[in-house]
């Protein structure tokens, strides 16, 4: 599955993907990213990609042309391409949607916003998905493509190695513990819940299913 990133800011994305999992799956050619910068796409001597707000307003707005120019390049000639728009007014992503896109898609374009936004024209020029990754702003897009990147990741197999290591397939409790049993810090006990050591795996699933 390839994931192609619409971003002025490709950097940022170095040391998420080089780590853990996403790196491992990276490496091991399950999944490929792919980025597209609109400064490449400018025609300015400067590669500069921002303007004014019409209407006037705070801050820069991210023209048109080139994020359309990127997105064309990442779209190439497949007919089957889901293009994410990321915003904080989109539908809220969850992991149904993750699940599905990957069943769905092999390639998926998400295009990353700064500043003031992007020219909303360019919404008029592809058919784009508004997405969000939960009621809140942050900078730029570039973090909540990583989110559902790494939410997507999970869901194709070889990934996490079992697929059963997904939490969402099997009954997880939120809490989860190891060795040693009892550790003692500032002269209290903290101690592995009784039914994980008792031995009864009946008692055992129960717990993991929040059973009472």
């Amino acid at each position: 599955m390839t994931f192609h990133i619409v971003t002025l800011f490709p950097d940022s994305f170095d040391s998420y993907f080089k780590t853990s999992i996403i790196g491992r799956a990276i490496a091991d050619k399950k999944i490929s990213v792919k980025f597209y910068n609109p400064r490449d796409f400018s025609k300015d001597a400067r590669h500069r990609v921002d303007q004014k707000p019409y209407g006037g307003g705070p801050g820069m707005v991210i023209e048109a042309l080139p994020v359309v120019k990127a997105i064309e390049k990442a779209k190439g000639k497949k007919k089957k391409v889901k293009i994410y728009w990321l915003t904080p007014s989109g539908e809220q992503f969850t992991n149904a949607i993750a699940k599905a896109d990957t069943e769905k898609y092999k390639d998926i374009i998400f295009v990353c916003g700064r500043y003031e936004g992007i020219d909303a024209r360019v919404k008029e020029v592809f058919d784009v998905e508004e997405i969000s990754v939960g009621p809140f702003v942050v900078t730029g897009g570039e973090l909540p493509t990583m989110i559902m990147i790494d939410t997507m990741s999970r869901q194709i197999p070889g990934v996490l190695g079992d697929i059963d290591s997904v939490e969402e397939n099997r009954n997880a409790h939120p809490d989860s513990y190891t060795r040693p049993e009892v550790f003692m810090y500032k002269k209290k006990k903290y101690s592995v819940p009784e039914v994980l050591v008792s031995g009864h795996h009946g008692e055992i699933e129960k717990w993991r299913k929040g059973d009472k």
